[in-house]
C-alpha cells in the first residue's frame, strides 16, 4: 500500500484506514437493514428515506444485535491508528483508548440515570450531541455488547499488527 509521509517521520497507513472505513460501511448496513429507522440517529435525521428496514429481510440475524458494538470499536481503532500510529506501542494505546470509550458508553446505558444527570442541556443545540440524552435514555445495556467491544479491540490490534508498515531507514 502506498505510504503518505506526515510529520515526525511516521506514515499514514492507507490499508488500515480502508479496512476501518469498510467496517464502518458494514455497520451502516446493519442500521439500514436490521434496525427500525426510529432507532438510529442518522437514519431518522436523514432528509431522504434511506432505511431498507421494511424493504430487505433482516440480513444479520441475532448477531446484528451486538455486531455494531464490535464494528464501532474495530473500525475506529483501524482508522485512528492508520492516521496517528505506526508502532506497536501506539497500537496498544489506540486500542485501549477506544476500548475504554466504548466500554464506558455501554456502561452508561446500564447506569443511565446517573449519566443523564450530567449531560448538559446545551448539548441539545449541537449537531450529533443533540442525540446524547436519547442514546443513554433509550439505549439498552447488554453484556454481550461488552464482549463484542473486547473482541473488536483485540481483533483490531491483531489487524494493526498484520498491516503494520515497516519503517524505511
Amino acid at each position: 500500500m502506498k505510504e503518505i509521509p506526515r510529520a515526525f517521520g511516521s506514515i499514514i497507513n492507507l490499508h488500515q484506514i480502508l479496512i476501518g472505513l469498510s467496517a464502518l460501511l458494514l455497520g451502516t448496513l446493519i442500521y439500514l437493514t436490521d434496525r427500525s429507522p426510529d432507532q438510529t440517529y442518522f437514519v431518522y435525521k436523514s432528509p431522504v428515506k434511506i432505511s431498507l428496514h421494511d424493504t430487505l429481510p433482516n440480513l444479520f440475524g441475532i448477531i446484528g444485535n451486538s455486531l455494531p458494538s464490535f464494528v464501532h470499536v474495530f473500525s475506529f481503532i483501524l482508522i485512528t491508528a492508520g492516521i496517528i500510529s505506526s508502532e506497536k506501542k501506539g497500537y496498544i494505546f489506540v486500542c485501549a483508548s477506544w476500548f475504554l470509550i466504548d466500554f464506558i458508553f455501554e456502561l452508561g446505558q446500564r447506569y443511565n440515570s446517573l449519566v443523564l444527570k450530567i449531560i448538559p442541556d446545551w448539548f441539545s443545540g449541537i449537531l450529533f450531541f443533540e442525540n446524547t440524552k436519547s442514546y443513554f435514555f433509550r439505549g439498552t445495556f447488554d453484556v454481550i455488547d461488552l464482549v463484542a467491544v473486547l473482541i473488536g479491540s483485540i481483533t483490531g490490534y491483531f489487524i494493526l499488527i498484520n498491516t503494520m508498515e515497516k519503517r524505511k531507514v
